[in-house]
């Protein structure tokens, strides 16, 4: 609003990274149409989860209750709990063979290779150096999004400089980086070193000269979580299926986001630029709104009205001691009034950019 209709993210954002669905969103809002313009507006992404999560995560009536439990016993035992070929029709409906490199601003995307153990990080920069990280921003999101036990892991190809094959044996970037912030800090960093060699010191990571917005996809309220006494019980299968959940995923997920919001908060305040690092999140989440899956109408609706509430509580931090979001010593702003103030930042910075 500040910056009138034609205003997108991806002229204010340096760099824009997300994992799984984030990384679905990072896409969307960064892949150029026929104008050279973003594909996608950030209103649009509500309206883009209404209509298509119901068909990448199909529900079963309350008629066809068995179904679904087979369902669930063959994520188990046997098989991904759902198939994903909407997913990878939709992304490649969208996206088509546009590659990281082409992208309106930088983006940053985990994925994790099964095959040899370790993180991939997809990133435009990477893809403008190396034809071989150069993938197919459709590849990276179904890559990204393929959580274990939810959907299937992903698999494709890219040729060198000097066209020889790199293989890709890609699940959920979630397992190793499902807060991909202190990522992007890192990234933005390395950028700041090549473009100006005169900087010494530690100078290159002052937080003072970042601003860093982190939008987390709501967590479940902590009285909803596991417990030591059940878990004590548990064996293989319990971890991965318990009441209709995977707690060795959540908990994987969970303790990746909550350590990087830590240090990245910790980061900042040694810098005293607490204010330059932002990051919303509901951990308050319960039953069906908690869940990865749960695609229904009212579900979906359900969290629109979250996301709305959640604008109006106030701006707060991890208590380290509680684990909980609690608001912040002496700040009186709202979510929505912080994020005012943080377009205002970006929209004078973009300004002086375009002056200068």
């Amino acid at each position: 609003e500040l910056d009138g209709p034609n205003a997108r993210i991806a002229d204010y954002f340096d760099l824009i990274a997300g994992t799984s669905t984030g990384g679905l969103i990072a896409t969307t809002l960064t892949t150029p149409n026929q104008q050279s313009r973003p594909s996608f507006a950030a209103k649009d992404i509500s309206n883009f989860y209404l209509e298509h999560s119901p068909k990448i995560f199909p529900q079963h009536s309350r008629f066809n209750f068995l179904a679904s439990m087979g369902n669930s016993i063959k994520a188990t035992f046997s098989g991904p709990k759902y198939d994903g070929k909407y997913l990878r029709s939709l992304t490649n409906q969208l996206l088509q063979d546009t590659t990281l490199k082409q992208t309106l601003t930088n983006v940053l995307i985990p994925a994790f290779d099964i095959k040899l153990l370790q993180p991939v990080i997809f990133s435009t920069n990477d893809a403008k150096s190396d034809v071989a990280k150069n993938a197919r921003l459709a590849d990276v999101c179904m890559s990204t999004s393929a959580a274990p036990t939810y959907l299937p892991a992903h698999y494709f190809e890219t040729k060198d400089a000097d066209g020889k094959t790199r293989t890709f044996d890609l699940i959920d970037g979630g397992v190793a980086a499902n807060n991909p912030t202190l990522l992007a800090i890192n990234q933005i960093t390395k950028d700041m070193w090549k473009e100006k060699s005169e900087i010494v010191g530690n100078e290159a990571i002052d937080c003072r000269r970042m601003l860093v917005l982190s939008l987390g996809a709501g967590a479940a309220k902590h009285e909803e979580k596991y417990n030591a006494a059940a878990a004590s019980k548990w064996g293989r299968i319990d971890w991965l299926y318990n009441g209709g959940k995977t707690p060795i995923i959540d908990v994987f997920f969970d303790a990746s986001s909550d350590m990087v919001d830590f240090h990245t908060a910790t980061l900042f305040h040694s810098f005293q630029s607490e204010c330059n690092y932002l990051r919303i999140q509901d951990d308050t989440l319960t039953g069906d709104a908690s869940s990865v899956d749960i695609a229904t109408e009212k579900n979906l609706k359900n969290l629109v009205q979250i996301g709305a509430k959640l604008l109006k509580k106030p701006v707060s931090r991890v208590n380290w001691v509680t684990g909980k979001y609690e608001a912040v010593e002496g700040e009186s702003s709202t979510n929505e009034e912080a994020l005012v103030d943080f377009a205002k930042k970006l929209s004078q910075e973009r300004k002086l950019r375009l002056a200068s």
